[in-house]
């Protein structure tokens, strides 16, 4: 095996075990597979961590974790393909962070790991052993890099930073009540 064919064979199976992995996680929030809560339960989740409409936000998630990792694994479209799944991890790490940063703890470890995972396929690209290769890099162009991560980081940051000030305000809020209550 020459250099070149172990490069394409871990991009295989980096594709394949990644992929795999986010359109299980995405199969969970839009069937309910897996142990997985569906539309609506989790579309309660994400309401209650401040990603609202939660159903919106649910199917969202759950079309960019699961389309992005059947994608990845297949290795089609891979820079949006990366770019969706990594934009869906991001969010999800923004939920974990105030708990710290390993999963034992219920911190961003894993939801982080993803994120950086599925993007560097995104740069990195598929390798040979694709679909982007069979079909002459049509949905793999150079320009589609820098296109996917920087519309994907863009929507990203408008989600995360309206869920930051809704916590905020929310938070804003409570503490005012508290106040009245303790006013008289």
């Amino acid at each position: 095996m020459t250099a070149y064919d172990r490069r394409d064979l871990g991009l295989l199976l980096l594709r394949l075990g990644t992929g795999g992995v986010l359109a299980a996680h995405g199969a969970q929030k839009l069937f309910g597979w897996f142990g997985g809560h569906g539309i609506e339960g989790t579309g309660h989740f994400m309401e209650s961590v401040g990603y609202k409409p939660g159903k919106a936000s649910a199917m969202a998630a759950g079309l960019a974790e699961a389309g992005g990792g059947t994608l990845l694994a297949l290795g089609l479209a891979t820079p949006a393909a990366g770019a969706a799944a990594a934009g869906a991890m991001t969010g999800a790490a923004t939920v974990h962070v105030p708990n710290g940063f390993f999963a034992q703890e219920g911190g961003y470890e894993y939801a982080a790991s993803l994120a950086l995972a599925t993007t560097g396929l995104a740069i990195t690209g598929p390798g040979r052993l694709s679909l982007d290769h069979a079909f002459r890099h049509v949905f793999d162009r150079g320009w589609m890099v820098p296109t996917a991560l920087g519309v994907t980081a863009a929507a990203t940051a408008v989600v995360v930073g309206l869920r930051t000030k809704r916590l905020r305000e929310a938070e804003q809020e409570k503490e005012g009540q508290q106040e009245a209550l303790f006013e008289e």
